[in-house]
């Protein structure tokens, strides 16, 4: 499972986060990503808001209810095996 490391803008830390899955909805790029690579743990929707010609990614934490949602819905299929709960 491939790990992220990001950094926190409210204090600079590091966050590690592990993709579960990655899917693109109308040209942005959204990764399901979990705080744990093992057992129950909990999971948020990250989107790729960088320029093409950036060198690395920026991902911001999806915040708008009606944008998770249907992302997530996406999400649950792309991933039937996996019991994920809101």
């Amino acid at each position: 499972m491939e790990k992220i490391t990001m950094l926190s803008d409210e204090n600079g830390e590091e966050l590690e986060f592990y993709v579960l899955e990655q899917t693109k909805v109308n040209g942005v790029t959204y990764i399901l990503v979990t705080d744990s690579e093992y057992g129950d743990a909990e999971c948020t929707i990250l989107k790729d808001t960088s320029d093409a010609e950036d060198k690395d990614c920026v991902f911001e934490f999806v915040e708008d209810d009606v944008e998770m949602n249907a992302v997530f819905k996406i999400f649950e299929e792309l991933l039937e095996d996996v019991d994920i709960e809101r």
